[in-house]
């Protein structure tokens, strides 16, 4: 499937071995497509960062992640929108991190939240089987909403050789 290609592509040299190339971003979203698990940062009403791991599903170019309207999250966002979500490994010489920052708008159409669910559950299985109702994914533990994430700016972190790739989106 294709998809938008970033408006500019960059090496860090300063970050990167003479051997790194710039990353691929067909290749980024292959990766960010079959990751599990991702982490959210938000900032707080005072200013405090909050981190939380979550789960996401890449589609149309964009990161979906979905949280109760009562969580820090989400109450976080309700004033400042602006987001990074990060996902990759924990291991010094392998594997690739993604960084991903933009802004985290709510999705309510409940055909695209249908299409959404569905997404999920073929990503993660029947325990993640959500129904739609009233703009969001309705659980056990009430409404969730769903947000996406377009990105703005993305950072790929190759680790053998290292590298360090930013793309910007127009």
């Amino acid at each position: 499937m294709a998809h938008k290609e970033p408006s500019s592509t960059d090496l860090d040299a300063r970050y990167s071995d003479p051997r790194a190339a710039a990353g691929d971003w067909a290749d980024a979203v292959t990766r960010l497509t079959e990751a599990e698990v991702f982490w959210l940062s938000t900032v707080r009403p005072d200013g405090r960062p909050h981190v939380t791991p979550l789960l996401a599903v890449w589609q149309r170019d964009a990161l979906y992640f979905c949280s109760g309207e009562r969580e820090r999250k989400v109450l976080n966002l309700n004033e400042n929108r602006e987001v990074v979500l990060t996902t990759g490994t924990n291991a010094l010489g392998e594997g690739h991190d993604l960084v991903v920052e933009g802004e985290a708008v709510r999705v309510t159409d409940e055909a695209r939240l249908r299409e959404l669910a569905a997404l999920w559950e073929c990503k993660y299985g029947s325990a993640w089987h959500f129904d739609v109702k009233d703009g969001a994914f309705g659980g056990a533990e009430g409404p969730a909403l769903v947000f996406g994430v377009t990105p703005r700016t993305a950072f790929g972190f190759a680790k053998s050789p290292y590298g360090q790739t930013r793309w910007r989106f127009a």
